[in-house]
């Protein structure tokens, strides 16, 4: 259970970094008082990764932990890919943050909540609990997300700055690449040429797919910078 708790947190913890709920922390943090944000991303976090690890488990008992280590190797390398993409507010998300009242506590948790589900914080507290402890599955990915968010916590209350996004995600992206090699070699290390192939095939083709979305992303983004400097100012 340690040793899961320890993995777990240390997986979350990177997941966060630059991840969309951290924005959302920050962008709470400079609005409310931060324990109440704190308290409230406490919550939100316990409920889903509850969720998580529940799934996480009983799929994990049904499947052969040869093929959970390259399924989640494959999943690190997804995580990787997903985090060089790079994650921000959406204007939806930022009104909702900035028209949140008196229950600050209550539209704080329900809003981490549903930025969760399906998150890839969520997705790599599923892989980590299908063959990991999940006691302590649950309470050391719980505590890296809440310990995440609450550097994020702390930049947005104290500084009212953004963290270094792009060399935060970049390292991020660095340690997923690193636990996916790992798991990956773990589940090939005894495979046969069949799954090794197929794995290998896969490992492309996610690396393939991903470079063209993420390329397909920063142009657009630049399309857009572009056009917002463009637009005549009108005196």
């Amino acid at each position: 259970m340690i040793a899961a708790l320890f993995v777990s947190f240390g997986v979350i913890f990177v997941a966060e970094l630059g991840d969309k709920s951290q924005l959302m922390a920050m962008t709470y943090a400079m609005r409310y008082k931060w324990w109440v944000v704190l308290a409230a991303i406490t919550v939100a976090t316990t409920a889903v990764h509850a969720v998580s690890v529940f799934f996480g488990h009983f799929l994990g008992l049904s499947i052969p932990s040869d093929l959970m280590s390259i399924l989640a190797g494959l999943a690190m390398l997804v995580f990787g890919l997903w985090t060089i993409r790079g994650d921000s507010l959406d204007d939806d998300e930022s009104r909702k943050a900035e028209r949140a009242g008196a229950s600050v506590f209550f539209a704080v948790m329900s809003a981490f909540f549903l930025a969760e589900l399906g998150d890839k914080t969520m997705l790599a507290t599923i892989t980590l609990a299908t063959n990991h402890n999940w006691v302590g599955v649950w309470i050391g990915s719980t505590i890296g997300m809440v310990a995440a968010d609450a550097l994020a916590i702390l930049i947005g209350s104290l500084l009212h700055k953004h963290l270094p996004e792009k060399a935060i995600s970049r390292g991020a992206a660095v340690l997923f690449f690193g636990f996916a090699a790992w798991l990956l070699y773990e589940g090939l290390s005894q495979a046969g040429p069949v799954t090794v192939i197929a794995t290998l095939s896969a490992v492309v083709a996610l690396i393939g797919i991903g470079a063209v979305y993420i390329h397909r992303v920063r142009r657009a983004a630049a399309t857009a910078s572009t056009d917002v400097q463009e637009v005549p100012s009108v005196h």
